[in-house]
């Protein structure tokens, strides 16, 4: 792991769940309890008792699926103690309007206080009430009351980011647009940020400008670091921006994640520096197939590649518009292993939430 271009960091390693389940907050299994002493019991006592902790443990297991059917793992996109706005999915009642009720999870002091993860807050001012509409097209238009304006300054932009990406994770919302107290604003009320008339991911997140010169000959590419610290990481999207002139934007991406964050970003990065393609990216079939040099290994030795460098890799790819999973060779060979040894003989899709504290 890097903690910049040119710092290598060892850090503990995670097993990949199934396909790619996405690091959170860490999965804190029970502590096995102490077996308690045999005691003397009849065969017609035990087997009454074994008759009721069967009815007892089909109840439980009933009760357990019901609570699953009650909620819905939704990804609220929050604050941490750096400032990033970083998605975390969390279990929410399973109503029908899940994209309000996603927003009414993102108001500080509101019914997400309690699931809030170590570090986080939420996004909107304290009592803002909100309404959303979402059409035929795709288009969520959001309505807050006039409380949305009681926000800090430095919030703005974490906010309209925030907005957007929580509501662009339902499938049935392609962009946003902004009300307040049933009129559309063309500017955010603290500090004048303007607001276009619909709002989506290609306005990017966690907005890394460091390299561009001119912004204007630029164009953006997410890509995901790791943030927090060992034994609780998580992924942050972050958006860069790469010159216009470059088509490839898969190879792009894979640039920018073998360059690894800022010095100063506080994120961290599994990719070595001289990662690389040794050929073009080939794309069929919403299937991207990558070519690496044995860099990409974590262990030469076992040919196995890291689960965080995989999620990352992954995460960043299926946010390029067509792609859906990566097939990944080292020198034109389909021998990668992940972490226990075994071989990644499919395609790695991406999963349905990130930063679910499954592991």
């Amino acid at each position: 792991m890097r903690v910049s271009k040119k710092t290598n960091v060892t850090i503990a390693t995670t097993l990949l769940a199934s396909s790619v389940l996405l690091g959170g907050c860490g999965l804190f299994g029970e502590k096995k309890k102490d077996i308690d002493p045999p005691q003397d019991v009849s065969y017609v006592d035990d087997a009454a008792a074994l008759e009721n902790k069967g009815k007892e443990s089909t109840e439980t297991t009933a009760k357990g699926e019901e609570a699953k059917q009650q909620t819905v793992l939704t990804e609220l996109y929050l604050i941490d103690k750096n400032g990033y706005v970083v998605p975390q999915s969390i279990p929410l009642p399973n109503t029908k309007g899940v994209a309000k009720q996603a927003l009414e999870y993102l108001v500080t002091n509101g019914p997400v206080s309690n699931l809030l993860p170590n570090g986080f807050r939420a996004v909107l001012p304290t009592d803002t009430q909100v309404d959303v509409n979402i059409n035929k097209d795709g288009l969520a238009v959001v309505d807050f009351s006039p409380e949305f304006a009681n926000y800090n300054p430095e919030d703005e932009l974490k906010i309209l980011q925030s907005i957007t990406w929580t509501l662009t994770q339902f499938d049935g919302v392609k962009d946003v647009q902004i009300k307040m107290n049933g009129h559309e604003i063309s500017e955010m009320p603290v500090n004048g940020t303007p607001i276009s008339k619909n709002l989506s991911r290609a306005n990017g997140i966690n907005l890394d400008t460091t390299n561009a010169v001119d912004i204007t000959s630029t164009k953006p590419v997410t890509v995901y670091y790791l943030g927090g610290e060992e034994g609780n990481y998580y992924y942050v999207p972050v958006t860069k921006r790469i010159s216009e002139t470059k088509d490839d934007n898969i190879t792009a991406v894979v640039k920018e994640l073998a360059e690894g964050p800022g010095y100063a970003s506080g994120l961290l990065t599994e990719f070595m520096p001289d990662v690389e393609l040794v050929e073009a990216p080939k794309v069929a079939d919403g299937k991207v197939t990558l070519n690496f040099n044995e860099s990409i290994y974590g262990s030469f030795e076992e040919k196995t590649v890291s689960t965080r460098l995989l999620n990352a890799l992954v995460l960043s790819l299926t946010e390029q518009q067509g792609i859906e999973s990566v097939e990944v060779l080292v020198n034109g060979k389909a021998e990668l292993k992940n972490q226990d040894g075994k071989p990644i003989s499919e395609p790695v899709i991406r999963p349905e939430k990130i930063n679910t504290g499954s592991f």
